[in-house]
């Protein structure tokens, strides 16, 4: 039988494929931005949380803060590649959101698995007349070009009919279709990039509708799929040993410490029902991919969280930016 080895959590901020010196690329992101969203459901422009907070975090938006925090950051990603490496599962499932890469408001399912024996990454950002920071975070997202990558076609088939089984009508992908126009996003590539070094991992991907509405699930069918994923896993004849990791989070465009530590120390003690009940309020926008680490708290319930390490990334005075997660569950 299959047996999962370990369960990773990673934000995938571009700030994490940017150099340090490209981060105010992103702030500028940030003061056009007219939805930035509160943890209470709002959604303000800059001007109007800047003018509800003031330039509290002023002291932050400095090269050495920025050059501190990357560090770190890079540390723990670091720490999870060695331990990947060292784990080498037979098979990682990434579960991560679509943000208008592969699908699109013509056809969005609010849960999909590709069954496809390889997939291949979108190339949005690999324009050569594109600017420099651009043509960098496609780098480090893989979107730089049209990436094939191997994936698990029989697992996945799998886990399909199984989880139809346990009720939930999951979408099923087979294939890109047409690669110069749509493909899979930052969210598979960044993990594969960063954290693969080059190692030839067979990928499935579990795709969640985390961003756009009318069809974003709740953190608690969300934690219910991941049960159920889990035990869909656990239950694959074959004798696989497979990881699943989170891609994304944690809080942003405005950063919410009260929040990011809240859903770690439910994380770190176990308390599901806390995951359950986090509210569609503080899952808006960025923060919203919080519901992959739902799905995979579900999926790898049967693994403590083993370490942990948390770094807010703030890139503007008002406090906007991304509470950067990094994650392990492992016996």
């Amino acid at each position: 039988m299959a047996s999962i080895v370990m369960g990773i959590g990673v934000s995938h901020t571009p700030l994490l494929a940017l150099t340090v010196d490209q981060w105010q690329r992103r702030a500028e992101v940030d003061f056009a931005n007219t939805g930035l969203n509160h943890s209470d459901g709002r959604l303000v422009t800059y001007e109007q949380l800047l003018a509800e907070v003031g330039p509290r975090y002023e002291h932050e938006v400095n090269f050495e803060t920025y050059s501190q925090r990357a560090k770190a950051c890079d540390q723990a990603l670091d720490h999870l590649g060695d331990v990947l490496t060292e784990v080498a599962p037979d098979v990682l499932v990434i579960v991560g959101d679509d943000q208008r890469e592969l699908f699109t408001s013509a056809n969005q399912p609010a849960m999909a698995i590709y069954h496809g024996e390889r997939f291949v990454t979108s190339n949005k950002y690999g324009h050569p007349d594109s600017p420099d920071w651009i043509q960098q975070m496609g780098r480090g997202y893989m979107m730089d070009n049209s990436h094939t990558v191997t994936a698990s076609s029989e697992l996945a088939l799998a886990l399909i009919k199984r989880l139809m089984d346990a009720d939930f009508d999951v979408g099923a992908c087979s294939h890109v279709a047409h690669p110069e126009v749509a493909g899979f996003g930052h969210a598979y590539g960044f993990i594969i990039k960063r954290l693969f070094r080059g190692k030839p991992i067979p990928v499935l991907p579990v795709l969640i509708n985390t961003y756009y509405g009318p069809n974003v699930p709740s953190a608690r069918r969300c934690h219910d799929f991941g049960l159920a994923l889990g035990r869909a896993l656990h239950d694959y004849p074959q004798d696989l040993r497979v990881g699943v990791v989170a891609s994304g989070g944690l809080s942003h465009f405005i950063v919410d410490e009260v929040l990011d530590h809240t859903i770690l120390q439910a994380l770190k003690s176990g308390d599901h029902q806390a995951l359950r009940e986090l509210p569609r309020g503080a899952l808006n926008s960025g923060s919203s991919e919080i519901l992959n680490w739902v799905v995979t708290a579900g999926a790898v319930k049967t693994l403590p969280l083993k370490w942990h390490s948390y770094q807010t990334l703030r890139r503007t005075p008002a406090g906007t930016g991304v509470g950067a997660a990094f994650a392990l569950w492992q016996a």
